[in-house]
């Protein structure tokens, strides 16, 4: 699923148990040796951020890569923010008002200018989502704004949404890391030479290399402290550790294995930083498989698995338990659900109210596709040593990514392994849990139907009061969490490494770039 970056799959952080730590570090030192007699002075004004991948495409209406959406909510400004527990916050639209659930009336600031020196008025908002609903534009973002039937600017500062039915996560859809707005006119050289309105401004983009960005002087809101900033571009992993170990690069976030963190924190020159976070790791099962469509059987499997070694000794506690796809911050999260917590003789008593007899130690056996990667491996060997603990025989069968997901994204699978990438709209559960979002229209792969489920979804969907809607979101993950199509598994934690040149940093649960806002470069 990707109608933005709330929502997405991913391979989960690497990681390496205790018993890797001693010949990793010894690899790694060795390497540092090597890296420091080249080790360049840092530019003072140019705070120089490490991450994994080049962004696929930084208009942003356009990119959905995690690298794209972050660099772009430092350069274009959203019709609305977002705050710590996920609610909709004033942003271009300094107010505004829903007199109906077919329409939403946005109030912009005034003085706002983009990057090239032109105002930012409501023709520039109606040419960004008219460019994606009219189709000048290709993008699956579209999707977002598929009961948005027209948009009306009566004025400069005047933005009117007529929509075709109620939608409630309208306002989530306009807020920063949705999409940002662009100039009038903007077509596809948006991609390559973006031009936005916000704290920071488009230099130069080198595929596999760099993005570099610059304080925008003219910001209409609080500005930038940091005069510049180069994303550098580091796939390695124990490279990008070298990096911040010889000073030649600055922060690094959720980007390095947990030992190589717990190593560098001890590094006198660095800091770290850690906050909880959003992703949350999860296990999903085929209900149309004959064994798996039995709720005892998914159950009794809950109760099979210890979250706490792995979270410990695998993520070296850099992790939190989950029982919901949202984070706990969010305004709709509901921790008052059932938790099928640890305990094997539960597991083996409702194995045998199923039917499911042991012989010879085995039960039946079951099927779990991953990933080559190798935390997803170890993981899925720690599930199979604990499946076994109750008479479940699990069958690990591995594939390069590519291959390992499309097997997933068209059913191909017993049970897999994945993580959400910023679940943090209950909208989220429309496109997992709801019948008609079955794959490949949406991402319920686990072919879960429940009728009660979806008529709590359209309900959720369609009424714009957030305490009814908490209500029924409230009620969609207590069933959820008893019928478990998925068994959460933990959130990871957001992880900051950085130079104690770099200061005024603040972590947010969502791992967005906000931090480079307020961050500052000591003289």
């Amino acid at each position: 699923m990707s109608e933005a970056r709330r929502r997405g799959d991913a391979e989960p952080r690497a990681a390496v148990p205790a018993w890797a730590v001693a010949s990793r570090l010894c690899i790694f030192l060795g390497l540092v040796s090597l890296f420091l007699s080249c080790s360049a002075k840092p530019d003072p004004g140019t705070l120089v951020m490490i991450i994994e991948s080049s962004p696929n495409n930084l208009d942003p209406r356009v990119g959905l890569d995690a690298q794209s959406e972050r660099i772009d909510e430092l350069m274009f400004d959203a019709l609305l923010t977002r705050d710590e527990h996920f609610n909709v916050q004033p942003g271009l639209a300094a107010s505004w008002e829903i007199p109906n659930p077919l329409l939403y009336i946005f109030h912009l600031r005034q003085g706002v200018r983009f990057h090239n020196g032109s105002p930012l008025t409501a023709r520039d908002v109606k040419w960004t989502f008219d460019s994606l609903l009219g189709g000048k534009i290709h993008s699956t973002k579209s999707a977002s704004y598929r009961f948005v039937d027209h948009l009306e600017a009566p004025d400069d500062f005047t933005v009117v949404f007529h929509l075709k039915e109620p939608d409630a996560p309208l306002l989530w859809n306009l807020s920063e890391g949705a999409i940002g707005i662009v100039p009038y006119g903007s077509g596809n050289e948006m991609a390559g030479h973006p031009v936005g309105s916000g704290p920071f401004r488009f230099v130069s983009a080198q595929q596999d290399k760099d993005v570099i960005l610059e304080r925008n002087q003219d910001y209409w809101g609080a500005k930038a402290r940091l005069q510049r900033v180069r994303f550098t571009v580091v796939p390695d992993a124990t490279t990008r550790a070298l990096e911040l170990r010889k000073g030649s690069a600055d922060i690094a976030i959720s980007a390095l294995t947990s030992d190589t963190v717990l190593t560098l924190e001890r590094e006198s020159h660095l800091d770290v930083l850690r906050a909880p976070g959003t992703i949350v790791a999860y296990m999903a099962f085929n209900l149309r498989d004959p064994i798996l469509g039995d709720v005892r059987v998914r159950q009794a499997i809950a109760c099979a698995i210890d979250r706490a070694p792995m979270i410990h000794y695998l993520m070296r506690d850099f992790a939190q338990p989950a029982y919901s796809l949202l984070p706990t911050g969010s305004w709709a999260y509901n921790g008052d659900v059932s938790h099928f917590n640890f305990n094997p003789e539960r597991a083996r008593r409702m194995l045998d109210q199923a039917g499911y007899s042991a012989v010879n130690g085995v039960r039946f056996h079951l099927e779990m596709k991953t990933s080559t990667e190798e935390s997803t491996r170890l993981i899925a060997a720690v599930l199979q040593q604990q499946l076994r603990n109750v008479g479940i025989a699990l069958d690990i069968r591995t594939f390069e990514f590519a291959t390992f997901l499309a097997d997933v994204t068209r059913g191909a699978y017993q049970i897999h392994s994945l993580r959400w990438i910023g679940a943090e709209d209950p909208d989220i559960f429309e496109n997992v849990f709801h019948s008609s979002r079955f794959t490949p229209i949406g991402s319920n792969r686990t072919f879960y139907r429940n009728p009660r489920i979806d008529s709590l979804i359209d309900q959720a969907r369609k009424d714009p009061d957030q305490h009814v809607r908490k209500l029924l979101y409230a009620e969609i993950q207590r069933i959820v969490a008893d019928d478990l199509p998925y068994i959460n598994l933990w959130y990871f934690d957001n992880v900051l490494v950085h130079s104690k040149r770099v200061r005024n940093l603040t972590l947010r649960s969502s791992g967005n770039y906000d931090f480079l806002k307020t961050a500052e470069l000591a003289p």
